[in-house]
């Protein structure tokens, strides 16, 4: 599942993940942020709904990086404002920087679920001193994948290494197609 892989899906319309819009518990972490200032990183962003809502709500130091270039193009398209130099065309693993807050929106569960250990030990690596990783896993099993599922112990038992899980819940305010099958969860680094 490298970048040709992606842009396939992009460009095939493949995309039955993505929403349409900013995931309503993501929505509601970020209008309690107050500190406009700090850096956000969103991975595995695709179109990126999620960047949209928090420029449009102030936050400017905020960065997508996404494998397929033309995600971030779709993206850059419906929201030109965004400045170039924060659309990032890398593979995550590959990757590096210092962020305040990474947000999750279904990049964990388009990893093929060998990557799950890598993932975190780059999240952890990408979070600075006080940072934290936020987002939603799904609580549920697909046949196939992408997307991959999963469920709560399996992901407590990952992220336990490095993180101290401040909360994993099921999300209550998830879309009908997602309720009860999604965990919001706010992890920060471990010291």
């Amino acid at each position: 599942m490298d970048k040709n892989y992606w842009n396939q899906r992009y460009r095939d319309g493949q995309t039955g993940w993505d929403i349409g819009q900013v995931s309503q518990p993501l929505k509601e972490y970020i209008d309690q942020i107050e500190d406009k200032e700090i850096s956000i990183l969103i991975p595995g962003c695709g179109n990126a709904h999620e960047a949209i809502y928090l420029w449009d709500q102030g936050f400017k130091n905020v960065f997508t990086l996404d494998v397929s270039e033309l995600a971030l193009q779709n993206f850059h398209k419906k929201c030109p404002d965004f400045p170039v130099k924060n659309l990032i065309c890398e593979d995550f693993f590959e990757f590096d920087g210092q962020f305040d807050l990474i947000l999750e929106q279904t990049f964990f569960c388009a990893l093929l679920p060998e990557l799950r250990a890598k993932y975190v030990v780059k999240m952890k690596s990408l979070l600075k001193k006080e940072g934290k990783l936020v987002g939603l896993l799904f609580n549920t099993e697909f046949d196939g994948g992408p997307p991959f599922g999963g469920c709560e112990e399996e992901y407590r038992e990952l992220f336990s290494q490095y993180f101290e899980l401040i909360t994993m819940t099921e999300a209550h305010n998830s879309i009908e197609p997602r309720s009860g099958r999604e965990l919001f969860f706010i992890a920060k680094v471990k010291h």
